[in-house]
């Protein structure tokens, strides 16, 4: 069934893959509505992009039980800054998203448990996301691009991904070759 009304979306996101934890409240505006035909162009309203990151002692790397428990001690205060700065309150939520991987085990889940939990407590539907197509959609709300196919190269991922029958499909990956964590190593 089309709709051609205009049409608001509020989005609560919650990120914790790895060591940064994100809380964003994005509003997606389709201004011609949304029709059932699954071609989604929406207006991009940022109102909320709050993050706190675990940095672990010097000389030692991310341990997923210590990224996990810092995202538990912080992800409830993030929520509420990301509430203040957005100027509005759980009511007006239209749906949860969290990332449901790839990343961190640990940190994921205690992100996950998080979401599930404020959807039942607040009724609002939830979505998980695929972190890289996180990443992917991120750069075509930015560059304004259709079709993207995208060489993706974060962390432990190195994938070609395009956007084909209405749904992201990998193209081509390795999981031998890690050419995201070499340009994070380079970077830093």
């Amino acid at each position: 069934m089309d709709t051609k009304a205009p049409r608001t979306i509020v989005a609560l996101g919650l990120e914790g893959s790895a060591n940064k934890l994100g809380i964003g409240i994005v509003k997606h505006v389709y201004p011609s509505g949304i029709s059932s035909d699954g071609e989604l162009s929406p207006e991009y309203v940022e109102l909320a992009n709050v993050r706190d990151t675990y940095n672990p002692p010097a000389g030692e790397g991310f341990l997923p039980r210590d990224v996990a428990a810092h995202h538990r001690s912080t992800i409830i205060t993030l929520i509420r800054q990301a509430f203040e700065e957005a100027k509005i309150g759980s009511q007006d939520l239209d749906c949860i998203c969290y990332t449901k991987g790839p990343g961190m085990g640990a940190p994921l889940q205690s992100v996950a448990l998080v979401a599930r939990t404020l959807s039942q407590i607040w009724d609002v539907p939830l979505v998980g996301v695929n972190h890289c197509v996180g990443h992917i959609e991120m750069g075509r709300a930015i560059t304004g691009a259709q079709n993207p196919v995208v060489l993706y190269v974060s962390g432990g991922n190195t994938q070609v991904i395009a956007y084909s029958q209405q749904t992201y499909r990998i193209f081509g990956e390795t999981l031998d070759i890690a050419i995201g964590n070499c340009l994070d190593r380079f970077a830093r």
